[in-house]
């Protein structure tokens, strides 16, 4: 079955704000095997010319959908988790995030549209600081196999 294009433009906001810590930098680090010390070592960092320790470029995935987690779960949108693969994913920056961050993440579906058999859908997720400068946008895209049909 189509996904609900009247999904398409709709917002959500996550339920709270996130926190960045170093701990949680350096675990994500580990967890995808990057020991580029400027993820690890304040130290480092400052040399690197940061003030605090930066997080790997994809750790925003870790809070982006908190918010559109909540359309995607929806049953008027009309997704089957079942039948999903991960299509797309990619970030643009307009600086790094750092330790010390209290970041504020809104999510909107930007795009719902059949390619073949298959259902795609786009989250693009606007990532701020508490005080309203921008800091990241990720772009997701989900393909649900079939859907289409």
């Amino acid at each position: 079955m189509a996904l609900n294009r009247e999904f398409v433009g709709r917002q959500y906001p996550a339920p709270a704000t996130y926190e960045v810590s170093r701990v949680k930098i350096k675990e994500f680090a580990a967890a995808i095997g990057d020991t580029n010390p400027i993820y690890r070592d304040r130290e480092a960092a400052k040399a690197a010319g940061h003030p605090d320790v930066i997080a790997p470029p994809t750790f925003p995935i870790v809070f982006t959908l908190t918010g559109a987690g909540e359309a995607l779960a929806d049953p008027e949108l009309g997704l089957n988790y079942a039948m999903v693969v991960h299509g797309d994913q990619r970030f643009e920056y307009t600086r790094p995030i750092r330790a010390g961050d209290e970041l504020v993440c809104v999510s909107t579906i930007t795009e719902i549209r059949s390619i073949g058999r298959n259902e795609v859908l786009t989250v693009q997720s606007d990532v701020t600081t508490v005080d309203g400068e921008h800091v990241c946008t990720s772009y997701n895209t989900i393909v649900e196999r079939g859907g289409a049909a």
